[in-house]
């Protein structure tokens, strides 16, 4: 590969196609982080056939669009057989191509990484989807070609290398980053949770509803709470994604269910409302790849409540009281303990700053290219 000119790299960006989920800010900042950059030049292309008009609209300026669009069930059904369409034909030649979300099109010249979020689809298969399912056999042909891994997390680098022992060396931990946000203003500060709330004290779960994020065990924790606490309210914010239906029942067995406010997804200032307003954060989730949302709360002053897993040990660690998954009472001491206790609170979000300031996007796509250079060099 030529040394004199930019690296040239085809991101897919299918993620941006609809609100971003945790993937897409990923792909978002990565994306916006190379597009900065002199010494990269990068492509932007989807897997979609719904998506082919929008793709010039969700990439900013310095990026090329390669819109040869294919339909994903279509493209992971060919790929389970064959290297076929492959990321040449999608996004033209290129040095390396970036699969962000667990499955990446056969290189056709070209080095393959992959980024693997989470092993929810290996560990916990009864949780997921039938179409999140598909990437596993995916990724043992993409790491038979010699596709690179990029994990999110040191805890995901170790499980994929449990999981995918033929990925070998060709593993890198590069954790995620978290943006500072801007300062609060009518539009983004505390007061404009409270009006979606419906109220000032409440606890927020911001994220996909799902069966992992064990959001029914919050809803009963909190409903343990409300009796003695009557202003407090719970605030589920995301989208649906599957599993609505436990949490529906859960919410329907829940004695103060007129204060629990659904909403869906939200994004820009409403979002940093939310989690301004909150007055505490809880995020129980079973089983987690990165967890960027515990980091946003605390890096806007909000104390975490989350469930006591290796990756949130890894990156909140101190920063957040941790509890067991599932432990409905564990839970809603924690919350409790949180709330009535404001020199805790204080605490867990001076601890909190410390460990915001240990993740940079800079950082991340300073060492992202530095992955795509040893990928290509090892074409």
């Amino acid at each position: 590969m030529a040394t004199d000119r930019p690296l040239h790299v085809a991101l897919d960006v299918t993620s941006l196609l609809d609100p971003p989920t945790g993937v897409g800010v990923v792909v978002r900042e990565l994306l916006g982080g190379l597009a900065a950059r002199p010494d990269v030049a990068v492509t932007a292309f989807a897997v979609s056939w719904r998506g082919r008009a929008r793709l010039a609209d969700v990439v900013g300026p310095g990026v090329a669009v390669a819109s040869r669009p294919f339909p994903a069930r279509l493209a992971r059904q060919a790929w389970a057989r064959t290297d076929h369409p492959s990321a040449r034909w999608l996004a033209g030649p290129s040095d390396v191509v970036h699969g962000p979300n667990h499955v990446v099109p056969p290189g056709g010249g070209a080095a393959e990484v992959v980024t693997v979020h989470d092993l929810t689809a290996t560990r916990y298969p009864e949780l997921c989807t039938a179409d999140v399912l598909q990437w596993p056999p995916l990724l043992h042909r993409s790491l038979a070609r010699g596709a690179w891994v990029h994990t999110v997390s040191h805890t995901v680098a170790d499980e994929v290398r449990h999981e995918f022992p033929e990925a070998a060396d060709r593993v890198v931990a590069v954790p995620n980053g978290i943006r500072r946000p801007p300062e609060a203003t009518p539009e983004s500060d505390a007061a404009v949770g409270h009006r979606l709330a419906g109220g000032d004290r409440y606890v927020l779960a911001l994220g996909t509803v799902e069966p992992r994020k064990e959001l029914p065990t919050l809803v009963a924790a909190f409903d343990a709470l409300a009796a003695a606490d009557p202003d407090l309210r719970l605030v589920l914010a995301g989208p649906d994604g599957w599993g609505v239906d436990a949490l529906t029942a859960a919410r329907d067995r829940c004695r103060h269910a007129r204060r629990i406010v659904r909403l869906g997804w939200l994004g820009g200032p409403q979002r940093l409302g939310l989690l301004r307003g909150a007055s505490v954060l809880a995020y129980p989730s079973r089983y987690e790849g990165f967890g960027l949302v515990p980091l946003e709360a605390l890096s806007v002053g909000t104390p975490v409540v989350a469930s006591d897993i290796d990756v949130h040990r890894e990156t909140v660690a101190d920063g957040a009281v941790l509890v067991a998954p599932g432990d409905v009472d564990a839970l809603a001491g924690a919350l409790r303990r949180v709330l009535d206790d404001e020199a805790l609170a204080t605490d867990l979000v001076a601890r909190g700053q410390a460990r915001v300031d240990a993740y940079s996007w800079d950082r991340t796509v300073e060492q992202v290219v530095e992955l795509y250079r040893r990928a290509a060099a090892a074409r």
